[in-house]
């Protein structure tokens, strides 16, 4: 299943995607798509459900991020050894984990703010994980069974902000629209492998990053187990799990950078494509 939000900022409603690709309004089924609806029992109800007797949401209508009421967003730094080499660093022994704010979430169309002063803000596209059951202490052999699907990430970063200020990541990580996820989330059973993702990312037209998520340092399976020895995964928590080479800090002889009145897009294939205009906060 694809499963969308839809509606104004803040207002959004649960929907899901018939097999033309039409949004279907679930507002009538379940109040968001978060906590228990993202559990296997959750997702089987709307498995069952006669779309064609839902309402078809119009085409225009704004699509937000695809989770809702999330309690945290965990992401992975360095998680490709190539991109770990264009930012000069070593590939870590373990995951380098960080947070960004869950007001920096946004959806896969609406614009992208560049913070004011900014002259180092950057992208990087991401495999993104949905969590759909608790974890807590869990086996990496098991760590799949508590996935509820996948979705498109782009962990905007400023960079001045990330490695200049202090060393704390997450300030370069958690401006607003700095998180745009979406459109779909994908559930799990459509995505049999997500280490045999490709991904990219363009500016304007140019791609800048084009690769697949088979030569992750870390597999997604491995960051859950992880993640659950240091903190309880809860439904809804979403984990961006590294970006490969490509970002502009990484262009050589000299780095590029975001301006106003650029377009951003980037795709996890298989879960959707983002497109933003960036814009001045």
């Amino acid at each position: 299943m694809k499963l969308v939000r839809w509606g104004l900022e803040g207002q959004e409603k649960p929907g899901i995607l018939d097999a033309e690709g039409q949004v279907r309004d679930l507002s009538a089924v379940i109040p968001d798509i978060s906590h228990s609806v993202l559990s296997d029992s959750g997702l089987d109800v709307l498995r069952r459900l006669d779309l064609g007797h839902l309402r078809v949401v119009p085409d225009y209508v704004r699509l937000g991020a695809p989770v809702g009421r999330v309690g945290k967003i965990i992401a992975i730094g360095l998680n490709y050894a190539d991109h770990a080499a264009e930012a000069g660093l070593k590939p870590p022994a373990e995951p380098i984990v960080f947070q960004k704010a869950t007001s920096s979430l946004c959806g896969p169309y609406d614009p992208i703010e560049i913070p004011r002063g900014s002259v180092k803000t950057d992208w990087e596209i991401e495999l993104g994980v949905v969590i759909g059951r608790r974890a807590k202490y869990i086996a990496e052999a098991d760590a799949l069974d508590h996935v509820a699907g996948y979705c498109t990430v782009n962990d905007v970063s400023e960079r001045h902000l990330q490695t200049e200020r202090g060393g704390q990541w997450t300030k370069g990580k958690s401006h607003d629209t700095f998180c745009p996820v979406g459109p779909w989330l994908v559930t799990k059973d459509e995505v049999p492998d997500p280490q045999a993702l490709p991904l990219w990312c363009s500016v304007d037209g140019q791609r800048y990053q084009d690769g697949t998520t088979t030569p992750m340092i870390f597999t997604v399976a491995h960051i859950i187990a992880y993640l659950s020895r240091m903190m309880t995964l809860e439904p809804g928590d979403i984990i961006a799990t590294g970006t490969p080479p490509g970002v502009g800090m990484g262009i050589k002889p000299d780095p590029i950078f975001l301006k106003p009145g650029q377009i951003v897009e980037c795709e996890v294939v298989g879960l959707g494509k983002q497109r933003h205009l960036t814009i001045v906060a």
